[in-house]
């Protein structure tokens, strides 16, 4: 079968574009051939089509964001929707291409009927699946009601149509159990959970000569605990959690490293809290510069994969306030990492059940959370035991064949002329 993936962005190590990779992969593996459409493309995604108008941070759908969300929408939207569907419009002819050009059997539509960070594409999408009747799943990892940005706007129907629509040869997919449940409450949708996941039947990587530097890339010497947050700098993320942990440990240089970038959700939540963290006394220190999805050379300057930042880690940060699942989570687990996390709801219902054995917070952190990182990174056989047991833990709830189960299962669910081989 010939498969398309289209999204509003496919490069980076954002949780979409890293859980494109896994999906690719096993489908790969069952002999389908793949295909790929975004508004910016890297990585495995390089040489797909690119639609500048589906990502986010056009110039033309940034403006529309300011004035469909927040304090400032607008009370009568009637010309903004006007201006929506002329960005559409705009949209329909190249996706259309994409499509038949293509001679695809089905398409994967990452998030982009979920949330609607580019309002333009999912009306596009929903009237390109209902002229075309292409199989179509939809891959929602965060919805719209879930993400208090989008709780003030000014056409509600608007977004209870296209995001997601509810169309009949569209296979729904949700990453919890919590959006499975909101999803046929709110819309009466019916959607399969697949979690994220990862290659737990490969063992991770090891040490070696190309990534022992890492830590001295960063300034820092073997006694000093390395400390990452695995995430972008949005402020669901609950970095400011983080840096109050890091300054209440006491383990000599305060310092926390974020390995991706600032900005996705503008500067205003990554200015707040370096401030928090000067007065705390921690050095929030960005290292995008310095990971990326693979090793190699930018400018002359030697790139670590996220895999090296791991691999060099004492203990992983990860307070969100809010996931759709918790990528980042699982990839601490892969790389036998501590983890710190904060309880949010999916974490609750979705991966604590499972034995998980993590350094929590609720919401706060605490003189108990405190001493048990203290303890643990300066007992490397306790800690040896935890990670080996997440990892087993892992391996059976969230690995690649996991995957490829619930996929096929949503893939025989279409027609078989439809589908194909």
């Amino acid at each position: 079968m010939r498969i398309g993936f289209i999204a509003t962005r496919l490069s980076g190590t954002d949780g979409v574009s890293l859980e494109v990779a896994k999906w690719v992969r096993v489908l790969q593996r069952l002999g389908h051939e793949i295909f790929y459409c975004a508004g910016e493309l890297g990585g495995y995604a390089t040489g797909g089509t690119l639609i500048p108008k589906m990502h986010f941070l056009n110039e033309d759908i940034q403006r529309i964001n300011a004035r469909a969300f927040g304090q400032n929408a607008d009370t009568e939207p009637h010309q903004l929707l006007d201006k929506i569907g002329l960005l559409a419009g705009e949209l329909r002819d190249p996706l259309r291409q994409f499509v038949h050009a293509n001679q695809l059997d089905l398409i994967v539509i990452q998030n982009a009927q979920a949330i609607p960070m580019n309002l333009p594409l999912g009306l596009c999408l929903a009237d390109l699946i209902a002229e075309t009747g292409i199989p179509t799943i939809a891959h929602h990892h965060d919805f719209f009601w879930e993400r208090e940005r989008y709780q003030t706007n000014a056409f509600l129907d608007f977004l209870d149509t296209y995001f997601p629509p509810n169309l009949p040869v569209i296979r729904h997919v949700t990453i919890n159990r919590i959006a499975q449940k909101r999803l046929k409450q709110r819309r009466g949708i019916d959607s399969v959970v697949i979690p994220n996941v990862f290659d737990f039947v490969t063992p991770p990587p090891i040490l070696d000569e190309y990534n022992r530097d890492f830590r001295q890339a960063l300034g820092l010497d073997v006694a000093t605990p390395l400390i990452i947050q695995p995430t972008r700098v949005i402020q669901r993320k609950g970095i400011e959690l983080a840096v109050e942990l890091v300054s209440r440990l006491g383990l000599g240089v305060k310092r926390l490293f974020v390995t991706h970038s600032a900005g996705d959700e503008g500067l205003a939540y990554w200015r707040w809290v370096e401030r928090e963290s000067r007065m705390m006394g921690v050095s929030l220190e960005l290292i995008n510069h310095l990971t990326g999805d693979e090793r190699g050379q930018v400018n002359g300057k030697k790139i670590y994969s996220l895999a090296d930042a791991y691999l060099n880690t004492d203990l992983v940060t990860y307070p969100s306030i809010y996931e759709g699942f918790g990528n980042a989570l699982i990839e601490a687990v892969y790389y036998k990492r501590l983890v710190v996390v904060n309880r949010y709801p999916v974490y609750n219902s979705d991966i604590r059940p499972l034995g998980f054995q993590f350094i929590e917070l609720d919401g706060f952190v605490d003189d108990r959370a405190v001493e048990q990182v203290v303890q643990l990174i300066q007992s490397p056989k306790d800690a040896s035991a935890i990670v080996d047991r997440n990892f087993a833990i892992a391996s059976e709830h969230f690995s690649l064949e996991t995957l490829e189960i619930k996929l096929k299962q949503v893939l025989a669910s279409f027609q078989p002329s439809a589908t194909g081989s």
